[in-house]
């Protein structure tokens, strides 16, 4: 079974032609518009898998790291994984690289991971297929359609931010802030076009841009520095670290303006407490759990999409509700975005707070 798997890995790759309906479990594995699908030969478990994050510095990934050791946790996974490591490289393409080859040659039998860019991998996916070493990026994607990649429709995401805040503002706005995520991810670069798609439509709007890293600390200091210099805003629309966005607005005695802002905790807390219109839309970091569920599905011959958009889930500032869709006796990093219904069971917080974001 091994040798036709890897025999067969190759001529996987290039076997694509399935209509995305003939994947395995769409209510879960989405296929996003015109895809089509990947499998490979199906191979004997249990399976050596591995997560290979890169940048870890932000609440988001930390998130991630530990939904991937809790899907790993849970009883009826944990049973078909003879090995699972989780290491963060950083912000360096070259490091996340060398990491990914490392578990190849030591013979692992699927890789996620997170990219650092979207377009330095070609290689590493040629040597990936010859081992027969299934490679699922998930989040900040590749630009390629070789191998099965997991993900929400980041364009859709930017979209639902920038036009839930203009509709508050009945299309019409001078000045809007824009608060960027980590430069040169793919994430980062879909999710600000899907603004921009909405924003280059507004006559007369002056955007203003900062990078705030999806990070808290680093966006609340930036958008202090920003307001300082350009004055008022008319609206907030932020990637991520939009907690830190708010809280420099509040230091500041910013007016209350609408904000489309990410899923921690602490955003939906402070959306409430301060009765901040707009949206809190989430990049689930339970999205590592799906990654790592599709590589198993995949080590099992079951052809998925070969990009799936998972649901994007989102709440209105007016449909915010304690104890349902946040929880104020829980951290303000915590990420509400815990699972995905359709997939499996939800993580409970314990569960993830359980986990360390260490490598392993």
């Amino acid at each position: 079974m091994k040798q036709a798997f890897f025999a067969g890995a190759i001529m996987a790759l290039l076997s694509t032609t399935a209509f995305a309906a003939d994947t395995y479990r769409p209510e879960c594995y989405a296929p996003a518009p015109d895809t089509t699908s990947i499998s490979y030969p199906a191979k004997d478990g249990p399976y050596k898998v591995a997560f290979v994050n890169g940048f870890a510095g932000n609440d988001w990934r930390i998130a991630a790291i530990q939904s991937a050791k809790a899907w790993a946790a849970r009883p009826e996974n944990a049973e078909q994984l003879a090995e699972f490591k989780v290491i963060s490289v950083g912000n360096d393409s070259a490091a996340q690289i060398a990491a990914i080859d490392n578990f190849i040659a030591a013979g692992y039998d699927a890789i996620t991971f997170t990219a650092v860019n979207p377009s330095a991998f070609t290689g590493v996916i040629r040597r990936a297929a010859r081992a027969g070493t299934v490679l699922v990026p998930f989040d900040n994607v590749l630009d390629t359609d070789k191998i099965v990649q997991v993900n929400e429709d980041q364009k859709a995401l930017g979209r639902l931010k920038a036009q839930t805040v203009m509709d508050l503002l009945d299309g019409k706005a001078k000045k809007i802030l824009m608060v960027n995520g980590l430069p040169g991810n793919s994430t980062d670069r879909d999710r600000r076009v899907g603004m921009m798609s909405v924003l280059d439509k507004v006559d007369g709007l002056e955007i203003v841009e900062v990078v705030g890293n999806w990070d808290t600390g680093t966006s609340q200091k930036v958008v202090a520095d920003a307001l300082a210099t350009h004055g008022t805003v008319e609206g907030v629309v932020s990637q991520h670290g939009t907690a830190g966005t708010i809280n420099a607005m509040l230091a500041a005695n910013h007016p209350i303006v609408p904000v489309g802002g990410d899923a921690e905790n602490g955003v939906r807390i402070l959306m409430a407490e301060n009765k901040i219109p707009g949206v809190s839309a989430s990049q689930a970091p339970a999205m590592s759990a799906i990654a790592l569920a599709a590589a198993i599905d995949l080590l099992k011959g079951h052809p998925l999409p070969q990009t799936i958009y998972l649901p994007i889930p989102y709440v209105y500032a007016d449909q915010l509700a304690a104890g349902e869709n946040f929880f104020p006796d829980l951290p303000k990093s915590f990420n509400t975005g815990t699972g995905y219904e359709e997939c499996f069971k939800p993580f409970t917080p314990e569960e993830l707070m359980g986990q360390s974001p260490d490598n392993n």
